[in-house]
């Protein structure tokens, strides 16, 4: 199903980067600019209790976020730079995001749920990592139960509802933020090992290299 939200939102993806394209605004400049607004937005709005609105702002430069790679793909300016970027800034953002989170179960005195969205945030980002770093080394992963576009649906979704007053809202969507990053931590992990096992290959001590 999220698939076929893709494709159809690449297509609505096609005006306005044709429109900034023709305005000589280079792909990379508004991969910083989403990034950029996402964190101002993350840091600003929800630690001032607007959760809602910022729920509602986030959806919108999440939604975006195709813009910049329709662009490379439409001027013929893909390339492995522009992919990296855009990796390495989704990594920002997204951290920014829970990290946000936390700060504002924290300052409601809840540091158990804040924690939980700390460690929600560390196994997003190892499976990000997973998924990156598997194929450097000749290893293959699948997607798992909770990829990118899930993880941000359930985090809007909860920021959305409790803002407008659903109780227990964010708690609830931290936890099963928590459980299903984690879960796909461990899915991609037995992905990797059974990818090691079908090679017939192993990792010599020596060959391990930190990121």
């Amino acid at each position: 199903m999220l698939q076929h939200l893709r494709s159809g939102w690449a297509a609505a993806m096609r005006p306005p980067a044709t429109l900034l394209l023709r305005l000589g605004v280079h792909p990379d400049v508004v991969t910083w600019t989403g990034t950029t607004l996402t964190v101002a937005v993350a840091w600003t709005f929800l630690p001032l209790g607007w959760l809602w609105q910022g729920a509602l702002l986030l959806a919108l430069l999440v939604l975006s976020d195709g813009v910049d790679g329709q662009m490379a793909r439409m001027s013929g300016r893909s390339t492995a730079w522009g992919a990296f970027l855009d990796s390495t800034l989704d990594r920002i953002a997204d951290g920014a995001l829970l990290g946000a989170v936390a700060l504002v179960l924290a300052l409601r005195s809840s540091p158990g749920w804040a924690a939980l969205a700390i460690w929600a945030l560390v196994a997003a980002q190892v499976t990000s990592y997973i998924a990156a770093r598997a194929p450097s080394v000749g290893l293959t992963t699948s997607a798992g139960l909770a990829s990118r576009a899930e993880r941000l649906v359930l985090l809007l979704a909860a920021l959305l509802l409790d803002g407008l007053g659903v109780p227990g809202a964010l708690p609830v969507g931290v936890a099963l933020l928590a459980v299903l990053s984690t879960i796909t931590v461990g899915q991609r992990l037995h992905a990797v090992q059974r990818s090691v096992a079908a090679a017939g290959t192993g990792t010599e001590p020596g060959d391990r290299a930190g990121g």
